[in-house]
């Protein structure tokens, strides 16, 4: 299997997971197989995501923040830049959440089925109900409190304090920014090192994704094996792809209003970027590619698209923030859960932070989906239901993100201006990013 792409390898995963379980099924004993020897590496898999969650938000968020090098960048771009990737991000999640909530993709689910998956996870699910309920008896200002930890080794042991992570993430990059240089550099370079370890340690856990996928399929399928689930998944995934479609309407929106660049001008210019970042899922591997095709097809000026651009593939994933919204409320929907307006919003905030901390490689979106379902009080364990379709989803969304940066350059290229005519280099048509 190492020879095909790791795509390839999850959807054999997953082909192979159903097909094992159906023939399962038609055993008495086949049910008990799975569930004892199949589905604990299913969770293993799982744990492992939930695993790195911390230390990849620590890593790549304090990076990110720490590389605008000094608080005047912060304040006039760095802040314009960020300023802007937030509000998309916003206007992402809330484009997943309108359409979530009037295609039901998960409302599609039997009573019986649905039923069936709320005793399987009963125990975590009442939980997170328990957890809501004390949170509705606190004060209106208890979201704003629990958003300072009192102690960031306490906060970093539960992935439902994740908020806390970020904050103190945040706050710890804004330090390295502020004191002298001959004293962050180490500890920039310890957490740059760092981050690539993270990096590093997510390409291992996603070796396993196949197999991983293979358990939870197969598991899923014994525990609840009728056809309605998978029918929900279809819907599931046009639902993404439709809001995903929406949010690259909204940046061709976004450079026309701000720039006066034309629709044909902004997509002949990045769409090379946009083909690469299908085929790798990755904004980083896109990186290169993003950077030339910014500066000298849609004319960002160099010192603009060198500091704008790297942000964005730390802090911008609006592709992925959408996806969130949608995932966690079709698994709501899945378990029967209503959520509330209230719950739903704070899926935007969730969402909204927890992209900035998502790394710019395929699978750390499903990472930092687990935060914003513990955030919710939804089970986590209903990753179970969309890890089948993620990966071409996961490409999808990357386009999303890759698109992002270049419109975001763009517009913070105008605001101090920095945006003029394209300068083509003759071999950059044929320019190919080293490996």
């Amino acid at each position: 299997m190492r020879k095909l792409e790791l795509h390839w390898q999850i959807i054999l995963g997953m082909v192979g997971g159903v097909l094992f379980a159906l023939a399962m099924v038609q055993f008495d004993w086949g049910p008990k197989i799975v569930s004892d020897w199949i589905k604990p590496f299913g969770n293993i898999f799982i744990n492992s995501l939930k695993l790195i969650a911390v230390p990849l938000i620590l890593a790549s968020l304090i990076k990110g923040v720490s590389d605008l090098k000094d608080i005047s960048k912060l304040s006039k771009m760095g802040g314009r830049t960020i300023g802007i990737y937030l509000i998309t991000t916003i206007i992402a999640v809330s484009i997943g959440l309108t359409i979530v909530n009037i295609v039901k993709p998960g409302s599609s689910i039997s009573e019986e089925t649905r039923n069936e998956l709320v005793e399987n996870y009963k125990g975590d699910a009442d939980s997170k109900i328990s957890q809501a309920n004390e949170q509705k008896e606190s004060g209106p200002l208890r979201a704003l409190e629990d958003l300072v930890p009192s102690n960031i080794f306490s906060a970093a042991s539960d992935n439902g304090n994740m908020l806390q992570v970020i904050f103190f993430a945040i706050f710890f990059g804004v330090g390295l920014i502020l004191i002298p240089a001959e004293q962050a550099d180490p500890v920039k370079k310890f957490f740059d090192g760092f981050n690539e370890v993270i990096l590093k340690l997510i390409d291992l856990i996603m070796l396993a994704a196949p197999y991983g996928v293979f358990a939870l399929l197969a598991a899923l399928v014994v525990e609840s094996p009728s056809l309605d689930l998978f029918k929900a998944l279809g819907w599931y995934s046009v639902s993404v792809v439709l809001g995903l479609i929406l949010m690259i309407g909204v940046y061709i929106s976004l450079v026309w209003i701000f720039t006066k660049r034309k629709p044909s001008f902004f997509i002949n210019g990045i769409s090379p970027a946009q083909l690469l970042a299908f085929s790798t899922s990755s904004s980083a591997a896109t990186l290169p590619v993003t950077m030339e095709r910014v500066e000298e097809h849609l004319g960002v000026e160099e010192e603009v698209a060198s500091f704008v651009l790297p942000i964005g593939a730390t802090i911008n994933m609006d592709g992925t923030s959408l996806y969130q919204a949608v995932a966690a409320v079709f698994i709501a929907q899945a378990f029967g859960m209503d959520l509330s307006f209230g719950a739903q919003l704070g899926i935007i905030v969730t969402a909204t932070l927890a992209s900035i901390g998502s790394a710019a490689v395929p699978g750390a979106g499903m990472v930092m989906l687990v935060i914003v379902l513990a955030q919710a009080g939804i089970p986590e364990a209903g990753l179970a239901l969309i890890f089948a379709v993620d990966r071409p989803l996961d490409m999808c969304r990357t386009v999303v993100n890759v698109t992002g940066d270049a419109a975001v350059s763009m517009m913070v290229a105008k605001s101090v201006d920095k945006l003029g005519e394209p300068k083509v280099k003759e071999w950059s048509d044929h320019y190919k990013p080293s490996k």
